[in-house]
This record gives C-alpha cells, sequence and structure tokens, in this order.
C-alpha cells in the first residue's frame, strides 16, 4: 500500500481509479512523474484529479492536454500576456534539451535525454546555439519536443524548422502536444516496469 501513497518511492503510478481518493501529495507525486515538476500545473490538474474519473493514464493526460490547448486558446485571442505566464511556466519546466547538466534533471528526463548527450563538442554547441535562438524568437517560452529516440541531429532539424516558421501559438500548441506525448510515453514505461516488478515479487 505503501506505493499507493507514494508514488515516487520505486517510482510507481497508484491505479489510475484510485486518483480522486489521494491525499495532494501523492496527486502532485503522480504529476511530477509523469510530467516535470510544476506548480501551476498542480494548480490546473489537482481540481482535475479530484473531480473527473479516468479509465487510464492516457485519458488523463489527453484531458489535460485539451485544458491546456484551450487555456493557449483564450489567452492567444485575448492577448493577455499575463494570462499566458502559467502556461509557459508550465511548458518551462522541461529542462533544455542537450544542454551541460547544470540543471537537475527528473529520471525521466535524463533517459529521455540520453542520446543527445552524445557526439561531439561542436554538435553540442551547435545545439545550445539553437537553444538560445529558439528563446530568443518566442520569448518565454522553451523548445519541448518528444525525443522518442531521436539524436541531435533530427532534433535540431525540427528545431530549425520550427524556429523559422515563426509561429508563436503555433509553437505553443506543439510544445503542449509533446509534452503530453511524452508524458503518455513515462506512464506506459512506468506502468511496465511496475508490472515486471510485481511478476518478479518486487
Amino acid at each position: 500500500m505503501a506505493h499507493a501513497l507514494n508514488p515516487t518511492a520505486t517510482p510507481f503510478l497508484p491505479a489510475v481509479a484510485s486518483l480522486p481518493t489521494l491525499p495532494d501529495a501523492a496527486l502532485t507525486a503522480t504529476l511530477d512523474l509523469l510530467f516535470e515538476p510544476s506548480a501551476d500545473l498542480h494548480a490546473l490538474a489537482l481540481p482535475t484529479l479530484r473531480t473527473l474519473s479516468f479509465a487510464t493514464y492516457p485519458d488523463l493526460i489527453e484531458t489535460l492536454r485539451d485544458e491546456l490547448l484551450a487555456i493557449a486558446e483564450s489567452v492567444g485571442s485575448d492577448g493577455d500576456g499575463d494570462g499566458r505566464a502559467p502556461l509557459y511556466s508550465i511548458l518551462g519546466s522541461h529542462p533544455r534539451l542537450g544542454e551541460p547538466k547544470k540543471e537537475v534533471l527528473s529520471a525521466q528526463s535524463a533517459a529521455e535525454q540520453r542520446r543527445l548527450q552524445e557526439g561531439g563538442g561542436e554538435e553540442g554547441e551547435r545545439l545550445r546555439r539553437l537553444n538560445r535562438e529558439y528563446e530568443a524568437r518566442f520569448p518565454g517560452l522553451r523548445y519541448v519536443v518528444f525525443v522518442n529516440g531521436r539524436g541531435r541531429g533530427e532534433v535540431m532539424e525540427d528545431m530549425r524548422r520550427r524556429i523559422e516558421r515563426g509561429d508563436v501559438r503555433e509553437e505553443e500548441r506543439e510544445a503542449i502536444r509533446a509534452m503530453c506525448d511524452i508524458a503518455k510515453d513515462r506512464a506506459a514505461k512506468l506502468q511496465k516496469s511496475s508490472s515486471e516488478a510485481v511478476e518478479n515479487g518486487a
């Protein structure tokens, strides 16, 4: 039972049907496993987790994705910079790709970025320059992508494409979708590892 109340112990995702009954600390720990730690995401998601029931973690993640997309749409149409701040804070909780380890990465982010840490120093410096160029092109945003095994070259091509597109509203939407694709992948991996642990009697 300890794992059900402390999802970071293994790490371990509690049964999705049990979420409305869990204390806030367990809910925020669960969100931090799926996404990156973010007080603004906690504030957005906790009421949803308390009032809705979900059949699967992908259902939960898609609901949160739709809420974030609705926020992006509403603040985009209103031109409300202050209203955009919580959204940018949530998207900015993801670490910069391929940066030297000045930032403390979650275990999930460290695993996801492993291939991006490979390669020569010149390629790494190019990725860091692209990070800076991206953040200058889209002030307040951080580049978010579902790496999904891709190396630096593929990621840098995608980053260049998005910089040259220059559409900040589409960039918000793409970052939200990428963040939620990452969360779905994490959920699948966490559920698989917990199932294997049970089978092995861990």
